[in-house]
């Protein structure tokens, strides 16, 4: 049976960020998860989490989806202090991946979590045009590049990237989230299926 470790990113901050929308995306992903036979774990980091039983969820599962909103261009303070405080503690990487007796083993080829997969799923309040475009913010960054410090923290771990998926636009008033979640559940199966 294949096993999904669900992280869910969301800071709360009233009247702005309630977290429905993220809510959204993890209960997509859950139903998805078990109507294909997969054992689930999930962790709402907003709501707390023993590191050691972090560390050994990643141990654990085959495949991570990790679900947050976008604030200030990167993941959620919360989201960030989870990421320091499981990573930090050595067990998803043997070292940084250099030797002093092989000069071809290259910074960033430690990881001990090979073989597992991870999916970023984002939402954001830009729009999708801001991205691949040199006139816009992100200066023709992709969207995967605009969030290169989180694909890269998981590579240095040894997992390998599935498709992003990426809601955007969802302060403008038209979201249309029955379709978003169909995007999703497609992009779902791509990834895992």
């Amino acid at each position: 049976m294949k096993k999904v470790l669900i992280l869910n990113g969301h800071q709360h901050y009233d009247g702005i960020a309630e977290g429905n929308l993220t809510n959204s995306y993890i209960n997509k992903a859950n139903e998805f998860f078990q109507k294909n036979g997969f054992e689930i774990k999930n962790t709402n980091m907003e709501k707390g989490y023993d590191k050691e039983e972090e560390i050994e969820k990643f141990e654990w599962a085959d495949y991570i989806l990790f679900q947050y909103p976008v604030y200030w261009m990167g993941v959620p303070w919360i989201a960030k202090k989870y990421i320091d405080e499981t990573f930090t503690q050595g067990r998803h990487y043997a070292s940084d991946g250099r030797s002093r007796d092989d000069a071809s083993k290259l910074y960033g080829s430690g990881g001990l979590l090979t073989g597992k997969k991870y999916m970023l799923s984002v939402t954001y309040n830009c729009p999708a045009s801001a991205f691949d475009n040199k006139n816009s913010l992100f200066e023709g960054m992709s969207l995967d590049e605009a969030h290169v410090a989180t694909h890269k923290t998981f590579q240095f771990c040894g997992l390998e990237p599935l498709e992003t998926y990426a809601v955007h636009d969802i302060f403008k008033g038209d979201l249309n989230l029955d379709l978003e979640l169909e995007k999703f559940e497609k992009i779902l199966a791509k990834n895992f299926l």
